[in-house]
């Protein structure tokens, strides 16, 4: 099973970030978190990487409901989406796939919630 859905798109990386911060939004996903690991990267071992982003995309609504479900599935929060240069001018974007991330929990009640969520990614990625 992959762990993630992902799409390769043809454009720069500054306009595929923008294009997929949309879209989440679009899908009721807030960034809460953002991580430039090209800058960090830069700044804690010297050496350059290209473009890569990593966002933290929360949907409120649904990740109170997993948190209702499991208590503990805050160590799994929120969501990560990563934007990277591929070069040549492509881009990549991938989304954790929560219902591959939940195997690990038995609770079959929040299984059929990640099924919501991935349903929401997905939706996100297809529309990128």
């Amino acid at each position: 099973m992959a762990y993630y859905l992902g799409k390769m798109l043809a454009m720069p990386f500054e306009a595929a970030l923008a294009c997929t911060v949309e879209a989440l939004k679009d899908e009721g996903f807030g960034i809460i978190t953002e991580i430039d690991i090209k800058q960090t990267l830069k700044a804690k071992i010297g050496v350059d990487f290209p473009n890569y982003r990593i966002l933290g995309a929360c949907n409120p609504a649904l990740a109170y409901e997993a948190l209702k479900l499991e208590n503990k599935v805050g160590t799994m929060l929120p969501c990560n989406v990563v934007v990277r240069d591929a070069g040549g001018g492509q881009t990549e974007v991938a989304a954790i796939d929560p219902v591959s991330s939940m195997e690990a929990i038995d609770n079959p009640a929040l299984k059929q919630a990640a099924v919501q969520i991935r349903a929401k990614l997905e939706k996100v990625i297809t529309q990128l």
